[in-house]
């Protein structure tokens, strides 16, 4: 996918807001707001873009406590790992999940009640499935979303910026 200074920084102005109006996101790039409208477009049909999303405050919907479990498959073969993150998906208390490399296949961050609804959800979701080894939780105290946009274009991989 190949992108250009342009692209770049509107992709960095979206990041920090992407309710921000077209004339305005044009006028921040410093190009016209058609411009803008169709170079848009064309990151959304590239990919570059994978969608809009509102950030809500947990406590908005209820979320009291937030936890990062571990979590290691007992074994690995592809229908195991499929079928437990779509388990994983279905979950209305996992707010995101990484596969990660390492000694766990999953870190799963998920957002409950309270401590107690954090022990059952655990139980219930993760201990009592056969296909899971091992689990390690960890409370999160504060999470906070970068908005800045990690751009490392190939021409900055060797000059440490």
């Amino acid at each position: 996918m190949q992108l250009d200074r342009i692209d770049f920084e509107l992709l960095t102005l979206l990041r920090k807001n992407a309710r921000m109006p077209n004339k305005a996101l044009a006028e921040a790039a410093g190009i016209a707001a058609s411009t803008a409208l169709e170079r848009v477009r064309r990151l959304r049909q590239l990919g570059a873009i994978q969608g809009f999303h509102a950030e809500v405050a947990p406590a908005a919907v209820g979320i009291g406590l937030q936890a990062m479990v571990s979590i290691r498959l007992a074994r690995h073969s592809r229908k195991v790992f499929d079928s437990f993150r779509e388990h994983l998906l279905g979950l209305r208390e996992v707010l995101a999940l990484y596969h990660v490399a390492g000694s766990d296949d999953f870190l799963v961050h998920v957002g409950v009640r309270d401590s107690d609804h954090l022990r059952d959800f655990a139980l219930g979701a993760f201990t009592e499935r056969k296909e899971v080894d091992h689990i390690e939780t960890r409370l999160i105290f504060e999470f906070r979303r970068n908005t800045d946009l990690a751009v490392l274009r190939p021409d900055e991989r060797r000059q440490g910026r």
